[in-house]
């Protein structure tokens, strides 16, 4: 978190930030020191006030000129203490670049009722300033230049903390830990004061944090390897332990190995290099060194290991005991309730146990995304290519490189090097940089520290937490990212799954509310002095998503499949819906898309000749030399999409063939005519052997349940779902609902079923379970977390759609219509939309009769139109929707309304010519009624965004039409002239405002 974006907070800083402010709710404490600033921020005069409950009276910040007082405060104040910001090196930076500004503060927790203000510092210095003299002579030396600016505040009345951390080291996997740890308690209403004294300045903050200490709760120890060699850390595990409140953490470390003899004769591996007489190198007491490691050994209720694949875990473990010890029971609820929920719903599709290969592009996301590689990625080695006329990138620049140096970064881009070179990378404490073996001259420079900044800077962001992965349909680009979510989901506090299709791409976004418990709905609305237009309420929903991935705890968000760098709805940047890149959030994004924000994208290769092999060998491993080229053959044909030899492995491992019947198969297999035309067409062509081969899967299906089996026709029907995962009931219901050829099978069916009627049920629902088990057994499907739902492949709902047999799309909006849930089916219940109203300039797919279009209105439309209005603030596709939802019920009235002559020969009918409505009126006055209640709907929700003009016009014709059939005097007719004379007085009310 930048100075500047926390200085906004007091409204006296004035510091330019980036589009996106931090959530985290802190500010700065006075017991810090300047790693934590900015050295381009100005003077900073801070004061705020907060209150808490019963268990913190209070802690008041306020600007006051600086005193000289020193020492430990009274017991009821700290007052008039002063630190300097400063200009930082390289090795301190290197420390504190990004994660340490996060400390230091104190802090009051957002959105948590009754919750204690939360005060903690991490005060940093370039020495120890210790409590005892020999501290500072064995002190060690950071090397750090200072600039002062002076900023001064006084902490008054400083009374009580829930947490107090202690922690000492610098490496970034440390900070991040220590930065979820705190932001986590501060979200669940836990006041912390967090603390690195190695890095202290002066006594008077040793002073501040000492009474922090003193009146915490609970005293949590981050104990490394190197904790054991630090004084302060010695002195907090003998502190907390003589109060029976300590709770230690052992970070890649296990109690085991904290064993007095292991350490001081330096037994085993951990120890061999960070092991000896420890006390020795601060000029401590042995005594007391032995003491305090003892102690570890009798805290057995605390032994809390985070190790590279529990961060998550023991996290949320510290969380929780925490809260039960302070009596925090809703706290603990909250969170039981909330694992509960993530361990269902975090991943969209279940780990793929026979995953192969990509150990190169998961080591490359793992870079891109931290900066490092850590733990077993370690081995996998990966190139960066060289590339034309880029001679030296840096990666994870610095915030402060000078002018002079941009002049000569410059320059020296002025060269007159050409051509390709060889590409190193090398690893420094403070960045990683890819540089040309010909350019000796670019080493860090001894005087400044720095690397200069790159001018373009958006191409390759190495470690600043946001990735991008490309490649054709098929090729393997989610299994990749579902790959690395699970192999590395306990570094962040959840794994956040979006579909990054066009139209549902921000309705996916904002599903995320009920993960990070915030409200999206139109009417969390604070400023009641004026109507917020559609477009403000829409940016405030995502504003709340948005601003709670900006706090300081981790999440993985992983828009899949993104298609477009616009939304759909409106054109607006998909980059508007992204936390700003750099904080703790990382995310990926996958698409088809060669560029998308201007990032230089991993683009997702072919599996090797080996990897291949073994995915479409199955479970047959032995093959003759003439099957094996059978098996090169079709993965050439198939293109080396990793679907199509994952389809191959699995007809080759359920049924009794080789692969070279197979190919035969497959190249006799006569294609379906389909339209080549239209945005698919390109993917169309270059997949005619993958299709084919989809054929081949359809025969089997019909093989094996008969022509026209539901496998095959739940695979049709699946192609016109939302993209989304299907529920197993829905899908086979459409897949019933598609027509017959032969009427005489169907009245044989219909016979059929009348017979055994009281074995319909089980036998359906045996038939789905069977049919939806071959999809899975052959890769045309694939299963999902949410118990009977499966998901298709694009190219396989692509190749569905363009089949070519009718009635498939009508079946499927009839099966979403009659069976769909608003709340757990919206994604296909839009689709179903779009088919029938034809948004933007598509054409309307699917006809209703008049009485299936009522029912649709108000048991589907009116209620997804609301909802989506109300509980989402999607003001733009809701009202879009009414609008052609109305439209469709004027044409069906003038439809009704049209003469029977123009159908009907008047030689054949002597009787008056009517229509139909006369007809049947009954029909008729249903369907007006329904109109009148969509104009009256759309008219409410206008009133919401101030349109009060476009309301005022539909409520007209509502009121209209309901005097017109129901009479002045209906409840009905009463209720629509209330909402006019609403309208009609806010509409004058602004016209009076307006005029001049």
């Amino acid at each position: 978190m930048d100075i500047g974006e926390d200085s906004l907070r007091f409204g006296s800083v004035p510091v330019t930030t980036s589009r996106n402010m931090s959530s985290s709710s802190s500010v700065f404490l006075s017991a810090n020191q300047s790693p934590f600033f900015s050295p381009r921020s100005p003077t900073c005069q801070l004061s705020e006030s907060a209150r808490s409950d019963a268990r913190c009276d209070g802690i008041h910040l306020s600007a006051d000129p600086l005193s000289s007082s020193s020492g430990i405060p009274e017991p009821e104040s700290i007052a008039n203490v002063r630190f300097t910001t400063s200009d930082i090196s390289a090795a301190a930076a290197a420390c504190t670049a990004s994660d340490f500004q996060k400390f230091g503060r104190v802090s009051s927790p957002a959105g948590v009722s009754n919750s204690n203000i939360s005060s903690y510092s991490l005060a940093h210095d370039n020495g120890y300033a210790g409590l005892r003299e020999n501290h500072r002579k064995h002190g060690r030396s950071y090397g750090m230049s200072y600039t002062p600016v002076s900023v001064s505040l006084s902490c008054n009345r400083l009374r009580s903390c829930d947490v107090f951390i202690g922690l000492h080291g610098c490496k970034p996997s440390l900070m991040r830990f220590a930065n979820w740890l705190r932001a986590e308690l501060e979200v669940q209403g836990m006041s912390c004061f967090v603390s690195d004294r190695a890095r202290c300045r002066n006594s008077r903050k040793h002073a501040i944090v000492e009474r922090a200490m003193d009146i915490s709760s609970f005293g949590v120890v981050i104990l490394t390897r190197k904790s054991f060699r630090n004084p302060y850390s010695i002195e907090e595990l003998r502190y907390f332990s003589g109060k029976k409140n300590l709770v230690p953490i052992f970070f890649d470390l296990s109690p085991g190995d904290c064993l007095v003899r292991d350490i001081v004769e330096k037994r085993g591996e951990l120890w061999e290099k960070n092991g000896g007489e420890l006390w020795v190198l601060y000029g401590g007491l042995e005594k007391e060194w032995k003491e305090a490691v003892n102690g570890l050994s009798r805290v057995d209720e605390w032994k809390l290991e985070a190790q590279e694949g529990n961060c998550r875990d023991c996290i949320l473990r510290a969380v929780t005991l925490l809260a039960m010890k302070l009596g925090r029971r809703s706290v603990v609820e909250r969170l039981t309730k909330w694992r509960e929920k993530v361990d269902k719903e975090e991943f969209p599709f279940p780990r793929n146990e026979n995953f192969i290969g990509r150990k190169k592009e998961l080591s490359e996301l793992e870079f891109i995304l931290f900066g490092d590689i850590t733990g077993d990625s370690e081995r996998d080695y990966f190139e960066l290519k060289a590339r034309t006329r880029r001679k030296n990138l840096t990666i994870g620049w610095s915030k402060s490189a000078s002018l002079e140096e941009r002049r000569k970064e410059r320059q020296w881009k002025g060269g007159s090097r050409k051509g390709k070179e060889p590409v190193v990378w090398k690893e420094s404490e403070k960045e990683i940089e890819m540089q040309s073996t010909e350019a000796p001259q670019r080493q860090k420079t001894k005087s400044s520290g720095r690397y200069p900044r790159r001018k373009r800077s958006t191409k390759i962001l190495y470690g600043k937490g946001i990735a991008c992965v490309t490649g054709d349909s098929g090729i393997g680009k989610t299994e990749l990212l579902l790959e690395f979510a699970y192999r590395y989901h306990q570094r962040y506090k959840m794994v956040l799954w979006v579909g990054g299709e066009s139209r549902y791409i921000r309705q996916n976004y904002l599903n995320l509310w009920s993960f990070l418990d915030v409200d999206v709905g139109i009417e969390n609305c604070s400023d009641k002095s004026r109507i917020k237009s559609f477009e403000e309420q829409e940016e405030a929903a995502i504003c709340r998503v948005r601003k709670e991935l900006m706090r300081n705890i981790p999440f993985l968000v992983i828009i899949d499949n993104l298609e477009s760098e616009k939304d759909w709805w409106d054109d607006k940047l998909v980059m508007d819906l992204l936390p700003r890149f750099g904080g703790e959030t990382h995310i990926i994004i996958s698409t088809r898309l060669p560029r998308v924000m201007n990032l230089e994208p991993l683009k997702l290769s072919y599996l090797s000749g080996v990897e291949a092999m073994s995915l479409m060998q199955g479970s047959v491993k032995d093959y003759p030399i003439t099957e094996v080229d059978a098996l090169r053959v079709i993965e050439e044909k198939v293109g080396r999409l990793t679907m199509g030899l994952a389809v191959v492995g699995a007809i080759l491992s359920e049924l009794p063939i080789n692969p070279s019947r197979l190919l035969d198969t497959i190249n006799r297999m006569p294609l379906r005519d389909l339209s080549w035309n239209g945005r698919e067409s390109h993917s169309l062509r270059r997949n005619t052997f993958l299709f084919q081969l989809f054929e081949v899967c359809f025969s089997i299906f019909d093989h094996a349940d008969g022509p026209r089996s539901l496998a095959t026709r739940m695979v049709l029907a699946g192609g016109w779902f939302a993209p989304a995962a299907i529920p197993v009931s829905l899908l086979a219901l459409a897949a019933h609902k598609i027509p017959e050829k032969h009427k005489g099978t169907h009245l044989w069916r219909k016979l059929l079923l009348s017979l055994t009627c009281g074995f319909t049920s089980s036998y359906t629902k045996r038939s789905e379970a069977e049919a939806s088990s071959m999809l899975l057994r052959f890769n045309i499907a694939r299963s999902s977390t949410r118990q009977g739902y499966i998901h298709f492949n694009d190219l396989v709902k692509l190749y569905a759609r363009k089949r070519g047999v009718t009635g498939v799309a009508h079946a499927m909006v009839q099966a979403v219509i009659s069976r769909g849930s608003i709340t757990h089916h919206s994604g296909h219940i839009w689709t179903a939309c779009f088919l029938l109203f034809g948004f933007g300039n598509d054409l309307k797919v699917v006809e209703l009769k008049v009485s299936e279009l009522l029912y649709l209105v108000k048991e589907v439309v009116l209620p997804v139109a609301i909802r989506t209005f109300i509980t989402f603030s999607r003001c733009s596709a809701a009202l879009e929707l009414l609008r052609l939802c109305t439209n469709a019920l004027e044409a069906a009235d003038h439809a009704l309304v049209t003469p029977v002559e123009k159908l009907l020969d008047k030689s054949l009918c002597w009787r008056p010519v009517q229509t139909n409505a006369q007809l049947n009126p009954t029909l008729w006055q249903e369907l007006a009624l329904t109109r009148a209640t969509v104009l009256e709907t759309r008219a409410k929700l206008m009133l919401r965004g101030g349109q009060f003009d476009i309301g005022d016009d539909l409520i007209r014709k509502a009121v209209f039409i309901r005097t017109s059939i129901s009479g002045e005097d209906h409840p009905d007719t009463i209720a629509a002239r209330e909402t006019l004379s609403k309208l009609t007085r806010l509409l004058a009310n602004v016209q009076i405002h307006t005029s001049p």
